[in-house]
């Protein structure tokens, strides 16, 4: 199979301002990169001067906790706005290693029950996708909550003992070996907010030693957020990990706060690496469960417009206002939070409506620091499609031209590549795949899945062309 793809500018992801040329395909990576290329190709696409860049990577994805990849065709809404790698395992949840083959930390958010669990490690993980038809390509980070619940076999949190500690190292070392991309932490998570520094650190120099992603949601993302980050940046600092903050978000009302999180990462980004994920949209998406056991969350999300987005096996729900669902039930509130989980379990989500600050993310979007995410699944809803965000983020460096298109186009493909590790990708060069987008004005035209044309004038033509990865 030859592609070549005419008369586009091209952007090569590593920050180059753009330059009009050809590219040409063969099989799963790029043949050739010049003017005027003269060949007969099987296919030839029409740029007509838009960009071609690499495709884009969600270094902060959910669909693996969803279970959406093991879905026909999951990741369609990804691919048509291209995004041609996700990386999940964040928060801490992962779908390998399983250390008894136990779904268990993701029952909040997906039915376990609609597949058949037949890995344990990574490895076993990763032969299990390379039989599974994909509609992106597919690497994930190991997650500590989901090694750690599996350690102490208790939904409560306690220290981890001596031994327990060290069959942890053992299990991280051996699947970062395998080819991991690194080790996820959720803070935010109660069961293990209250993990120890030590226990961290301990973690974070893990992943150090084998120069892999550390990935860490903070535990206070409103209040106490530059604590959070202050000591972030000091562990960053110690261990010398690669350190990637996720769902970093400015909230309205800790705009100061946040500020002042974002100027403590600048000041140490000479001594510490350390960027942080965001997403180009006001709204914030909440897990129910976690809202219940937060009375300040509660308190604060009285203000805003919420409203229900995800309800496993009651769809009626999905669209309508809390205050909505409140009134027809007459309860309060946190009545009505709790009337919700009872009804849809512990997977509903709510979403927060203007509840970024514009001004604050607008900042963050454009900061060096800075890499873009969705922070979602594959799947859709009619309330708020995160899986936008590139697209969107895209749109924004356009029209409101916030840095160079160039520089944002570098914040989604070569930069993220490079702090994960991932190889012959990110970057439009000779001998690499053939992962890459064709886009104008925030529209995606084009996308070319390893050397496939899988999406045809904005279209999804059915074509699964992703991968496994591996890091390395």
């Amino acid at each position: 199979m030859t592609l070549l793809i005419k008369n586009i500018q091209l952007l090569d992801g590593t920050g180059k301002a753009p330059v009009k040329t050809d590219v040409l395909i063969k099989k799963e990576k790029i043949a050739a990169i010049e003017e005027n290329i003269n060949y007969k190709a099987d296919e030839t696409i029409e740029g007509m001067g838009a960009y071609l860049s690499p495709g884009f990577i969600d270094i902060n994805n959910h669909s693996d906790r969803h279970l959406d990849i093991f879905s026909d065709y999951p990741q369609e809404q990804f691919i048509i706005q291209g995004i041609t790698t996700i990386i999940g395992g964040s928060d801490g949840i992962s779908l390998a290693p399983l250390v008894y083959g136990s779904l268990q930390t993701i029952r909040d958010y997906a039915d376990v029950n609609k597949i058949n669990v037949d890995w344990h490690s990574f490895s076993e993980f990763f032969q299990r996708l390379k039989k599974q038809p994909l509609t992106v390509n597919f690497g994930t980070l190991l997650g500590h909550t989901t090694i750690r619940r599996a350690i102490i076999g208790e939904p409560i949190f306690r220290n981890l003992s001596e031994n327990e500690l060290k069959i942890f190292n053992l299990i991280l070392n051996k699947n970062l070996q395998a080819g991991a991309f690194g080790i996820s932490v959720g803070l935010n998570n109660p069961l293990v907010s209250q993990t120890s520094y030590f226990e961290i650190k301990k973690l974070a120099e893990i992943a150090a030693s084998h120069k892999r992603l550390f990935a860490i949601s903070p535990k206070n993302k409103k209040e106490g957020l530059f604590e959070s980050i202050k000591k972030i940046v000091y562990l960053a600092k110690e261990t010398g990990a690669k350190f990637l903050i996720n769902d970093f978000l400015p909230f309205s009302g800790f705009e100061k706060d946040y500020r002042q999180a974002i100027a403590l990462i600048e000041e140490n980004s000479a001594s510490a690496d350390i960027h942080f994920s965001v997403y180009p949209f006001e709204e914030n998406i909440a897990l129910i469960e976690t809202l219940l056991d937060n009375k300040n969350k509660i308190s604060r999300l009285k203000d805003n417009n919420v409203v229900i987005i995800h309800a496993p096996e009651h769809e009626y729900l999905i669209g309508k206002s809390l205050e909505e669902f409140c009134s027809t039930r007459n309860l309060n509130f946190k009545q009505g939070l709790a009337k919700l989980a009872e009804i849809v379990g512990s997977r509903a989500e709510i979403v927060e409506m203007k509840a970024i600050d514009g001004q604050n993310l607008a900042n963050a979007l454009a900061n060096e620091q800075s890499f873009i995410c969705s922070s979602g699944s594959g799947t859709m809803n009619s309330v708020f499609n995160n899986y936008r965000a590139f697209a969107k983020f895209l749109e924004i460096a356009e029209k409101e031209k916030i840095l160079p298109i160039e520089k944002a186009v570098a914040k989604i493909t070569y930069l993220p590549a490079k702090k994960l590790g991932l190889a012959e990708r990110g970057e439009i060069k000779i001998g690499n795949y053939a992962d890459l987008v064709v886009f104008k004005e925030g529209n995606i035209k084009e996308v070319i899945l390893n050397g496939e044309h899988v999406v045809k004038e904005g279209i999804f033509l059915g074509i699964s062309a992703g991968k496994a990865l591996k890091c390395g």
